[in-house]
């Protein structure tokens, strides 16, 4: 893992991440439950090298999940001390130039403010050094063990419950290709990208979504709409399909779909349903051409989808969602400004979403910011509530209904 080049010569960042990694590691293990909501292999070709904890397949390695175990402590740190002491660094830096730093300063006064900051880089260098080896070293394990787990996505295509569907020969728009979040391969380019997200989301998450409470949460967050006929939903963007089984567990006898352009995304979303024997349906299709029937679902909901696309690809995804709810039925976006939270003016803020757009590859983060999503959905032809339930960031969400 290279911990002396990640540290560097900054003695005190190792001595720190010392500190933290004793406060947490003996504790999670105790907690550690060995109780499992899978049921053994669900279809031939299955691979559960360790077992389950929970609804959570256990990584292949004893020494894999001792690694992602350091990295999600160290993200930890990095994430509540580290950023704490550079946000004390940059908005220090405005005062002493005569500038407040929550009025909004532009961003060349924000780089003047910090230049040569130890503390600043230090802080930067080690979210993304952390960021890309989570990644590696997940990547590095089921790649080195490939034909095993194609093998099992290729058994797992073909079992049931739900159904999956593939299109091989889709034209993919270039706005999909990046490499988000510096994931290696991306959502669309590596085939065992399902597996990497997974266990590396759940890093950023911190070990609250080891069980998928975060998406369990999220699903009950989505409203109904005002008749309470709920018989169709589709999640936008359902990556590995976890807000969507958790929909299906919420609504077990109304037809659930997820769509994602990542086939590796979708297959692994169904592979993983299968496992937990939820009746799901995922498919390789765009948000922004869904091919579904005009008026087809009850509810249309999505989560982090619009951050990562182009301002002009959100407006479409959003005309296309009112093309196939019914008259009645709702959308409920979930990102991080569909909330009452707005984009913050402060500089440390600022320069906090400038370098995850610049060294975590968040390619539409200025777009998005600057989109008013609930403008766009009442240009779309629905009748917004920007004081909608609850979901994520902030008290409200933006909610769209449709007409009629």
């Amino acid at each position: 893992m290279k911990r002396r080049t990640l540290f560097g010569t900054v003695a005190t960042v190792g001595s720190a991440v010392g500190t933290a990694l004793g406060l947490n590691l003996g504790e999670k293990a105790a907690q550690a439950s060995t109780k499992t909501d899978f049921k053994g292999p669900n279809f031939k070709g299955d691979v559960e090298p360790r077992g389950t904890i929970g609804q959570l397949e256990r990584l292949p390695s004893l020494d894999l999940e001792s690694r992602q175990d350091f990295l999600t402590e160290f993200r930890q740190f990095v994430d509540r001390d580290l950023t704490r002491a550079s946000a004390v660094q940059v908005n220090r830096g405005l005062l002493d130039r005569g500038l407040d730093p929550n009025g909004d300063p532009p961003m060349e006064q924000i780089f003047a403010a910090i230049e040569g900051n130890p503390v600043v880089g230090t802080a930067v260098r080690c979210w993304i050094s952390c960021q890309q080896m989570t990644w590696s070293t997940v990547a590095d394990e089921f790649h080195g063990q490939l034909d095993r787990y194609l093998d099992e996505l290729d058994a797992a295509d073909k079992a049931g419950p739900g159904t999956l569907e593939l299109n091989p020969d889709m034209d993919m728009p270039d706005h999909v290709k990046h490499e988000i979040h510096i994931q290696p391969g991306g959502y669309v380019g590596d085939p065992l990208g399902g597996y990497v997200y997974h266990y590396g989301t759940n890093n950023f998450y911190k070990r609250r979504n080891h069980q998928d409470e975060v998406h369990a949460g999220l699903a009950r967050s989505v409203p109904k709409p005002a008749d309470g006929k709920v018989k169709r939903i589709l999640e936008l963007g359902c990556s590995t399909g976890q807000m969507a089984v958790a929909l299906k567990r919420l609504y077990p006898d109304a037809e659930i779909w997820g769509i994602d352009i990542g086939a590796p995304l979708v297959r692994y979303a169904h592979m993983r349903a299968v496992e937990l024997g939820v009746d799901v349906n995922f498919a390789q299709r765009l948000a922004e051409d869904t091919k579904f029937p005009d008026g087809h679902f009850d509810i249309v909901t999505s989560y982090i989808l619009f951050h990562e696309m182009p301002a002009e690809i959100s407006r479409q995804v959003v005309r296309e969602a009112h093309r196939i709810l019914r008259p009645g039925g709702v959308f409920f976006p979930i990102d991080f400004y569909t909330g009452s939270k707005p984009p913050s003016k402060n500089a440390a803020q600022k320069l906090r979403h400038w370098w995850d757009h610049r060294w975590n590859n968040e390619v539409w983060w200025q777009e998005y910011t600057a989109l008013d999503l609930g403008g766009a959905m009442a240009d779309a032809g629905f009748t917004v509530d920007t004081n909608g339930p609850r979901a994520w960031i902030g008290n409200t969400n933006l909610l769209g209904t449709k007409p009629g």
